[in-house]
């Protein structure tokens, strides 16, 4: 069991950001009889799906409903069909934002060529 310190220490987070995670029900740490929270290892798990689920881009809303889930089906079927719905959805937007970012790139080699073209006229 870790502390809510050393948690936030080793993720390198806040403990406002774990209290946070507590108040919307995707972490649930035991409570010493002074209040003190104490993070067990499946905590721990969840808090590594949740940064895991943050670096992809998912929202809260759907980390919490993939991590949730494997509490109401422990065969853990329920959360990777979820899982793989939420994973295309964000590879489909990855995709899209690849191909914007082709288009980008694209528009300004013309247009540094076309800047270049200028400047060269201008020092001839």
């Amino acid at each position: 069991m870790q502390t809510i310190q050393q948690v936030a220490k080793q993720f390198a987070i806040s403990a406002r950001t774990l209290r946070y995670y507590e108040e919307l029900g995707l972490l649930t740490p035991k409570r010493t009889e002074t209040g003190q929270r104490l993070y067990s290892k499946k905590e721990m798990v969840k808090l590594q799906l949740v940064m895991r689920g943050k670096r992809f881009g998912f929202t809260l809303d759907e980390i919490k409903e993939m991590v949730l889930l494997f509490d109401l089906d422990r065969t853990g079927k329920k959360q990777l069909q979820r899982t793989i719905a939420y994973g295309e959805e964000k590879l489909a937007e990855i995709d899209e934002k690849i191909a914007e970012l082709y288009e980008i790139k694209r528009e300004m080699e013309q247009l540094n060529t076309i800047f270049k073209r200028k400047l060269n006229k201008l020092e001839e």
